[in-house]
């Protein structure tokens, strides 16, 4: 596989015939959902949970999200998510990649980014990055440039 980054956190996935829209192909909307379960998945193995966010009453919140779609994708063909955090300033900023592969061509269906910022779940306002999480994400980052 040719990964934009080095050593990615993949998830696996089948394309399931709920997935396919009236186009014949993986809805859009479908990718959103995989890029979502592979960051919550890539976080756990880090060690950071959404329990673990509920006892910190902190979160990682979307603020801006971007997809660039280059190949369609059909049912039962097998995908690879992968995902890294690409930057961030240790304070408020978290930035995410992604990148969906078809495991049998090994080309790129689609390139995924968020910016995120750390969130208080208890008010949905923005605040730093708690002690755990600047412990945990921090070692994860890569440089996304």
């Amino acid at each position: 596989m040719s990964w934009d980054f080095p050593n990615p956190f993949t998830w696996d996935l089948t394309v399931n015939p709920a997935d396919i829209d009236g186009m014949g192909h993986a809805n859009n909307a479908c990718y959103v959902v995989w890029c979502e379960n592979c960051a919550w998945k890539h976080s756990e193995s880090l060690g950071l949970s959404v329990l673990d966010y509920q006892r910190l009453d902190r979160g990682v919140a979307i603020h801006k999200a971007s997809y660039e779609y280059f190949l369609p994708s059909f049912e039962h063909d097998q995908l690879i998510i992968a995902t890294w955090l690409t930057h961030w300033d240790r304070k408020l900023r978290l930035e995410r990649r992604f990148q969906v592969t078809n495991a049998k061509s090994g080309e790129t269906v689609m390139r995924g980014h968020w910016a995120l910022i750390c969130t208080a779940l208890s008010t949905g306002k923005a605040t730093r990055f708690p002690a755990e999480f600047i412990a945990v994400y921090g070692n994860a980052v890569i440089d996304g440039s």
